[in-house]
């Protein structure tokens, strides 16, 4: 265990010095906080309509755009990008953060001249799942604070979420991003480099998944194969968090949400098995 938090804190290091992990970092933030907030609240300032009020009245459209930016809705807010937007960047920073170390000779040398393979591997993996919790603390303080300001810019009562519906948002917004961020990770030990991993992972979350899905509604066979991918997991363990499987794209109610949270975990689990095992049988020379 000493080994693995030595590992942990030298990856730590080197990710807190990267500025490609920062840019990754902040390129969700600014995705968040513009599906999020900016483009709700300036159709709210303008009556102009969005696509999660349309085919209501003006005056209702405007109080549920209102509501979907208060406090008490942070919950919903922190996890409705996270399967599409926030699993995307998370595939990549988990591709870049194995991938990168084939090419720059970082686990070679780790390997020759540190601990056990499983005590690096699993050091980066720590520093990689503190990377995901991270990113979700400091989406959650960036969202109370911006809802907090629109709540006493537009007069109205500052009403906080349950302990509970916030437990749950960030319980599942942390499993989601971490199982994305693992999958990034395992497609670049595998394909032993960064670039490969990333343009196969984004084909995957953006474009592969939906496409099935499209397929799926068409043949039995696809559809019931659809219920365990992994974006199908994510966006329906959202959808049961925000109460809505439609509106939001990447939110889905294909599957129930016990279902869900089950799936995902075993994601986790089986990716981390999966990267392990790879790494402990590579050959690196």
């Amino acid at each position: 265990m000493t080994a693995v938090l030595d590992s942990a804190r030298a990856e730590l290091l080197r990710l807190r010095k990267w500025p490609a992990v920062w840019i990754t970092v902040g390129a969700w933030i600014a995705l968040a906080l513009t599906f999020g907030y900016v483009f709700d609240y300036v159709s709210y300032a303008t009556g102009t309509e969005s696509f999660a009020t349309e085919g209501t009245t003006a005056g209702a459209a405007r109080d549920a755009l209102l509501t979907g930016l208060l406090p008490q809705a942070v919950p919903d807010v922190l996890v409705q990008g996270m399967p599409m937007f926030g699993g995307a960047l998370a595939m990549v920073l988990g591709a870049l953060v194995a991938g990168n170390g084939f090419g720059w000779g970082t686990w070679k040398t780790a390997f020759t001249q540190g601990p056990s393979r499983p005590a690096v591997v699993g050091g980066s993996l720590m520093a990689l799942s503190a990377f995901v919790v991270l990113i979700v603390a400091i989406t959650l303080v960036l969202f109370t604070v911006v809802s907090a300001g629109i709540a006493l810019t537009e007069g109205e009562a500052i009403t906080w979420p349950t302990a509970g519906d916030l437990a749950r948002a960030v319980g599942g917004g942390l499993l989601v991003l971490q199982m994305w961020a693992l999958l990034g990770y395992a497609v670049g030990i595998i394909a032993r480099g960064p670039a490969l991993a990333v343009g196969l992972g984004l084909v995957w979350a953006l474009v592969v998944e939906n496409l099935l899905r499209g397929v799926g509604s068409l043949l039995d066979a696809i559809e019931q194969l659809t219920h365990f991918l992994p974006g199908t997991a994510a966006g329906s363990l959202v959808g049961s968090l925000t109460g809505t499987g439609s509106g939001t794209p990447g939110v889905l109610d294909v599957i129930g949400g016990e279902q869900a949270v089950l799936t995902v975990a075993a994601y986790v689990v089986g990716l981390v098995v999966v990267v392990l095992t790879v790494m402990r049988r590579r050959d690196l020379a």
